[in-house]
């Protein structure tokens, strides 16, 4: 191995090492953002899996307003929890 080779070698090593540090670096910082988007991805996948859920809800809101609905929702996931445990 000439000098030439060893120093570009050399070069290398310290690059990748710079490479890897920084990359540290950058996922500690965004490791907020991933847990937030983690979030999204799995609200998206649950409004994907339900469509005529979330079609439902939207049109409770424009019909009963933002009370009407979470009043309707009480009553409903109330009924649903008495018809459960029977």
């Amino acid at each position: 191995m000439t000098g030439h080779q060893r120093e570009l070698e050399q070069r290398r090593r310290r690059l990748v090492e710079r490479s890897a540090v920084q990359r540290a670096a950058l996922a500690a910082r965004l490791a907020p953002v991933v847990s937030r988007l983690a979030t999204v991805d799995r609200v998206r996948d649950t409004l994907r899996r339900y469509p005529v859920g979330v079609v439902a809800i939207a049109a409770g809101f424009g019909v009963l307003g933002w009370q009407g609905t979470l009043s309707l929702a009480a009553r409903l996931f109330s009924l649903y929890a008495l018809l459960r445990r029977s």
